[in-house]
């Protein structure tokens, strides 16, 4: 079909809407290539099984949900698999906390929504869940983890998308993000003490045990130096994978060893055999003391108290601590979730954490993330909290905590039998200890 050709008129007219156009589909071809653009460099340093969950560079542009009246949170801890022995309490303080600070009034006049997600002591799935509540879920914090393994998998997220993660348990240290707060113990207030209370009482000849990752290994790494330093000696050194609970030939090498002494990194369900193994093989705490700092009041009452009175612990706060915010905690989570229940250390660090990013988001007046780091820098931000008064560390990120070093009673409650007198100043790279020098960091 023959059609006429435009006038010169008629094309002069056409050539701003082309103009337009063009323009147009140059931004669109641009906007697509950024959103392909090579990942960030923090996703690098994510565990090589967590790459396929790792965001795409699209996704930083997410945005806390803080809208309406209510701010969304997000809780990620292990509700299934070898960890839920200990995880699963942890998820429950953090939400009786959230129903406390919202029957108070809530965080900036608004309702706190949690969004409560299972990481099946899986890592991958750990990062998975981790991108799926800032992404699609667009929570303003995520309140979770326990093993290290986790943590680690979820960091490059956390930085990569800009969000914030609350950790609440004891860790080996050498680590600070600005996009992490550390409510659990770093070494300075936990495994080092711990190892100086074993030597105090003349135990010199120790033996490592821990389960098969990053927080075990990296833990008896700063053991074996503290121990060389200060005249103790390593009486031998074993792993098993997370979950094991073969502890025969590692209990036959123990007889042989003879240490004064075991220091126990075991996590999860193995803690359960290695110990009711180490009974029927006729050890007890008053022959063979084992101080293990991943064990407290709720594994305890997992395991055992029968298998475990008189051996000892390494934490900042015991269901029998005693001061008035304690009973009231104490009280306040029985009357939730059970007379039988029992509190411990991770479980009041999940607790108080809530509290403590209340303090900073009202110190912030915003969720914003920079707004809360800026708030942290304050060296302000403290907590009246069962264990007694913890306080934001701006350098770092981690928390001043009082170092509490516990016998297991055989009614399965912990009695505290040392501790430093006060809140200890985090020290993740252990930068007071000459010895420490060259470990990491």
């Amino acid at each position: 079909m023959y059609r006429k050709p435009f006038s010169l008129a008629a094309r002069r007219a056409q050539t701003p809407r082309l103009a337009a156009l063009m323009m147009f589909v140059l931004l669109i071809a641009a906007a697509m290539l950024s959103a392909c653009g090579s990942a960030p460099a923090a996703q690098t340093k994510a565990p090589a099984a967590t790459t396929a969950a790792a965001p795409t560079m699209a996704a930083t542009t997410a945005v806390p949900s803080a809208s309406g009246d209510t701010i969304k949170v997000g809780v990620l801890h292990s509700l299934s698999g070898t960890m839920s022995i200990s995880e699963v309490s942890v998820k429950d303080a953090t939400l009786l906390a959230i129903e406390e600070i919202n029957a108070a009034g809530g965080v900036l006049g608004k309702k706190i929504e949690p969004v409560v997600e299972d990481g099946a002591s899986d890592w991958p799935t750990f990062t998975e869940k981790a991108t799926k509540l800032i992404q699609q879920d667009k929570v303003a914090v995520v309140f979770g983890c326990w093993t290290s393994a986790s943590r680690k998998a979820v960091l490059p997220v956390f930085e990569s998308l800009n969000s914030l993660l609350f950790y609440p348990v004891q860790y080996e240290g050498l680590e600070s993000s600005p996009n992490i707060f550390y409510t659990g113990a770093e070494p300075t207030q936990q495994i080092v003490p711990g190892v100086d209370y074993l030597l105090s009482q003349g135990k010199k000849k120790i033996y490592l045990l821990g389960s098969d990752y990053v927080f075990p290994r990296t833990a008896n790494k700063i053991i074996k130096a503290q121990l060389a330093a200060k005249g103790g000696t390593l009486a031998g050194e074993e792993y098993v994978p997370l979950g094991g609970t073969e502890f025969s030939t590692i209990i036959s090498k123990i007889q042989e060893a003879k240490p004064d002494a075991i220091f126990n990194t075991l996590n999860g369900d193995s803690n359960v055999a290695f110990f009711k193994q180490f009974k029927d093989a006729g050890f007890t705490a008053d022959k063979l003391p084992v101080l293990s700092v991943s064990i407290a009041e709720e594994e305890v009452r997992g395991i055992g108290a029968d298998y475990l009175a008189g051996h000892l612990v390494s934490w900042n706060y015991y269901q029998t601590t005693k001061t008035p915010e304690n009973e009231k905690f104490v009280a306040a989570y029985k009357a939730k979730y059970g007379v039988d229940r029992v509190t411990d250390d991770p479980i009041e660090a999940g607790y108080f954490g809530v509290y403590l990013w209340k303090a900073l988001v009202e110190k912030a007046g915003s969720t914003d993330v920079a707004a809360v780091q800026a708030a942290a820098k304050t060296d302000t931000i403290e907590f009246a909290a069962p264990e007694g008064k913890v306080k934001v560390d701006g350098a770092s990120q981690h928390t001043w905590k009082t170092v509490r070093i516990g016998k297991i009673l055989p009614n399965g409650l912990i009695e505290e039998i040392s501790s430093s007198n006060g809140p200890v100043k985090p020290d993740p790279y252990l930068k007071q200890y000459d010895w420490a020098k060259g470990l990491g960091g």
